[in-house]
């Protein structure tokens, strides 16, 4: 050991200088690449090169600042009114749609209405653009996420209560995302899942035969309003406004609707009890489930804003008017037609929407004695639109796209073609009454919100007024109003 040792001494002593050489060479470098010399012989010194002044004795010349190449971008100019009149009136001027024709026309972001034509009445039949001021008061009213349950809760040891929570589109059963054509949505609750965890609870509880009673107290009021054509229900163009239905009242086969929406729900649900191993004793019977029942099973609707978008997608009148019901449940506790209509009135004006001499007698605008002042829905919709108001943005998603989606996806055929896909709007059609509201871009970015109204429309000229209308509509697409 100590002969490897000796042998080894040497090469050691020999490599000794080299590293404290390598060690002094990094150090240098290291002084001067950080300069840490200078800085600690001149700590005051500025570490940035260019805050160091040059020598006193070296005269250079001053830097001049290069001129602007191009003037800030700013956006499109503001909206004409000249060149807006110019795009809609000899188009709202068509003999086709009637002698009743308003129309207003206002940027999106500002205030008040830009243009106005028409004459005659200073309001209108809205028809179903009615719909963009009950889903805003809706959303108003409500959060967006805001959900609707439908529950099923004891009632005395052989009793038991669905209970209907306003959910619009609750199902009679799930639907078939595997073999549908289109996809269903919003997602929907359904009775039949909620039978079967109503039966999974019962029979666990040893419980295999139950009466049955279903709870639509939640609205109050008449289900039919009476300013309503007293032939929409018989006829089956609106079903009677209730708590609890299953698909918006209408049957499992053929069309219409059926005569007592709740009692079919509650039949339906007896149905899947009995396939589940719980007999109903009896017919389901209308009661109020007690105060604190304990639940039992339960099923929530999608969220407030898919229910929005979908009512203002195809124009559904029936979800439209449990979403008055429930305008009226958030701001007075009572679900009816009436507390619906001071509902959205009173929470459009604590925004600032004047509704002026507008009367709304429901929520879908079947009702054809609702007038409309068109600047109050240019508000409407504006306040939708709003920065300040991030809750309503479902209003303007929910709007169809023209020529693309919901109730507007085959028109937009004639006129301007630069208006398909710029044009967002809530159709309306009644008997005589064709309407459009919506936003429009125009070629150069500017957005505007628009409303026409057409309520003296004569029955063969109908097809022609809304193709005379969606003219117009694209027109403001087409257009560069600046």
């Amino acid at each position: 050991m100590a002969r490897r040792d000796a042998r080894h001494g040497p090469r050691r002593a020999r490599l000794l200088p080299l590293v404290v050489l390598l060690v002094l060479a990094v150090a240098a470098a290291a002084t001067w690449r950080f300069d840490v010399l200078d800085r600690w012989l001149e700590p005051d010194r500025p570490a940035d090169p260019a805050a160091v002044a040059p020598p006193d004795e070296l005269d250079l010349p001053a830097v001049d600042v290069a001129p602007v190449v191009a003037e800030e971008a700013t956006g499109p100019s503001p909206l004409a009114a000249a060149a807006v009149r110019r795009a809609v009136r000899p188009l709202l001027s068509d003999d086709d749609l009637g002698r009743h024709v308003l129309a207003a026309v206002g940027p999106l972001d500002g205030a008040g209405v830009l243009v106005r034509t028409g004459s005659g009445a200073p309001l209108a039949i809205p028809a179903s653009t009615t719909k963009v001021v009950t889903s805003t008061a809706a959303l108003l009213a409500m959060a967006p996420d805001a959900r609707f349950t439908t529950r099923v809760v004891e009632a005395g040891p052989r009793g038991i209560v669905l209970v209907g929570g306003g959910d619009p589109f609750l199902a009679s059963e799930p639907a078939d995302l595997d073999g549908a054509d289109t996809p269903v949505w919003p997602e929907r609750a359904d009775v039949t899942t909620l039978a079967r965890a109503t039966a999974d609870a019962l029979l666990a509880a040893g419980r295999t035969r139950v009466r049955l009673g279903y709870d639509t107290s939640l609205f109050s009021g008449p289900e039919v309003s009476p300013r309503w054509r007293p032939d929409y229900v018989p006829d089956g163009v609106v079903s009677p406004i209730t708590a609890l239905w299953v698909d918006e009242g209408r049957p499992a086969e053929g069309f219409g609707r059926v005569e007592d929406p709740a009692l079919t729900a509650a039949t339906v649900f007896a149905g899947v009890l009995a396939r589940r191993g719980v007999a109903v004793a009896g017919v389901p019977r209308e009661q109020v489930a007690p105060a604190g029942a304990v639940e039992l099973a339960a099923v929530t609707s999608a969220p407030l804003s898919q229910v929005v978008e979908r009512v203002l997608e195809v124009s559904d009148n029936e979800a439209a008017e449990v979403l008055l019901r429930h305008v009226g449940l958030a701001t007075e506790d009572e679900g009816s037609f009436a507390a619906g209509r001071r509902g959205v009135v009173r929470l459009l004006g604590e925004v600032g929407v004047d509704l002026g001499r507008t009367v709304l007698w429901d929520g879908s605008g079947l009702s054809r004695e609702n007038r409309v002042e068109p600047a109050a829905l240019v508000d409407v919709l504006r306040l939708a639109a709003s920065d300040d108001h991030p809750e309503l943005r479902a209003v303007v998603t929910g709007l169809p796209v023209a020529g693309f989606t919901g109730s507007l996806t085959d028109r937009f055929d004639t006129g301007a073609a630069e208006g398909r896909g710029r044009v967002r709007a809530k159709t309306g059609t009644l008997t005589g009454v064709t309407s459009l509201a919506g936003i429009a871009t125009d070629r150069d970015g500017r957005a505007m919100v628009f409303v026409m109204l057409a309520d003296r429309v004569q029955v063969e000229d109908t097809l022609d007024a809304r193709d005379a209308m969606d003219a117009a509509a694209a027109a403001l697409g087409a257009c560069r109003c600046g």
